[in-house]
């Protein structure tokens, strides 16, 4: 009994390692300037990202390693930066008045403090032209090159056939109330895209289920021809065809929705703010006279909630994951340790790594994976019950 417990809590340190690790990678990857490194002397200028895809904007990060206040050189509505771009063998100063969003003050940097400028305002006024550009701060012991580049075909297809009709659409619903809201519109998109893809996706959730039905069949012909594997794979294809099952037919639906899924994320991320997705309206919305509703029940969908979203993700994953791996009449005994510890981690680590970036992005992010995980839940359920 003592060598179980044992056991059980080696998989649950596993598994939260796991999770930490992963999170770790893709918090690196999602925001790289939490990681810059020993800091430095001085007034130290960085770019969140050095190559930036066109339709989006440069952040900057100032640092003061310094030993006195630094105060930045406000003059609304240009950047408190300046800006150049590479003309020739030579950087050329912009300058402009316009700018997309309100431009607003910079408090005082006080030693050891840090500052991040958005540069969304000038986005399209200043950056408006691929190309080498150089940032520079005054009074600042760095300048920064940023190389803003025109996306490939792949992308530009993207935008044309998924990001574009999904952030138009919900404008559109967006239009037809009273406020305006966000929160409502992307319910209403989420739960149409879903209803789009619900065919498919139960498609793949059955055989999914079949294929766990079949694991303890599969396992027995394992052990039987653990030292053949050819024979073992000529009896698993037999195993296949008598079942009727086809093991790729739960991987391609899935494959197929995954663009879909993943521009409807990118919509709701960054659309909220209409004056910086200029580049993705169609004609009848290039001049609105007004924006999103950003206000739900008792948030601000465009900031992060940490109150609520996050516990309430975690639990709704970790149901959805509890249901996807429930076999029909509570089979068990086809499971291996290595299938089960595989399982346990998707169980826990998941659910906390959802619960984890519902404190990074926007409340409009969880409210749409909030909503997409009860459908998949309620399609699971549904699944499991024909299977059962």
């Amino acid at each position: 009994m003592s060598e179980k417990r044992h056991s059980r809590a080696l998989q649950l340190l596993i598994i939260f390692v796991f999770a930490y690790l992963l999170s770790e990678g893709l918090m690196r990857m999602f925001f790289p300037d939490k990681y810059q490194g020993v800091p430095q002397k001085g007034i130290m200028l960085t770019a969140e990202d050095a190559t930036i895809r066109g339709g989006h904007h440069p952040i900057m990060h100032v640092r003061n390693g310094a030993d006195a206040p630094f105060v930045f050189n406000n003059r609304c509505p240009m950047p408190p930066v300046d800006v150049l771009r590479k003309e020739g063998e030579t950087f050329k100063e912009l300058q402009t008045r316009e700018t997309v969003l309100p431009c607003t003050a910079l408090p005082t940097l006080q030693p050891g403090d840090e500052q991040r400028i958005d540069l969304a305002p000038w986005k399209y006024s200043l950056f408006g032209e691929y190309g080498t550009y150089q940032i520079r701060l005054k009074g600042g012991d760095t300048s920064v090159e940023i190389e803003l580049y025109e996306p490939g075909g792949l992308v530009k297809m993207f935008r044309v056939f998924i990001t574009k009709p999904f952030l138009n659409a919900l404008i559109w619903f967006a239009s037809l109330l009273p406020d305006h809201s966000l929160g409502i519109g992307v319910i209403v998109l989420t739960l149409l895209v879903k209803l789009g893809l619900y065919f498919p996706t139960q498609h793949a959730l059955q055989g999914q289920k079949r294929m766990q039905l079949l694991q303890p069949k599969i396992e027995a012909l394992k052990k039987r021809y653990d030292s053949d594997r050819e024979k073992l794979n000529q009896e698993m294809m037999k195993l296949w065809k008598a079942e009727g099952i086809n093991p790729f037919s739960s991987f391609l639906p899935m494959l197929l929705q995954f663009p879909i899924l993943i521009g409807l994320f990118f919509v709701i991320r960054d659309g909220a703010i209409l004056e910086l997705s200029q580049h993705l309206l169609y004609a009848p919305y290039k001049d609105l006279s007004w924006t999103f509703g950003t206000t739900f029940l008792w948030m601000d969908l465009t900031k992060p909630n940490i109150t609520f979203f996050p516990l309430m993700l975690a639990a709704l994953q970790f149901i959805q994951m509890k249901l996807s791996f429930s076999h029909a009449k509570a089979k068990q005994e086809g499971k291996t340790e290595g299938q089960e510890l595989q399982q346990k981690v998707m169980l826990y680590a998941l659910p906390l790594m959802i619960g984890f970036f519902a404190f990074q992005f926007p409340a409009a992010v969880s409210l749409y994976w909030g909503v997409s995980t009860l459908f998949a839940i309620g399609q699971q359920m549904v699944v499991n019950r024909k299977t059962s």
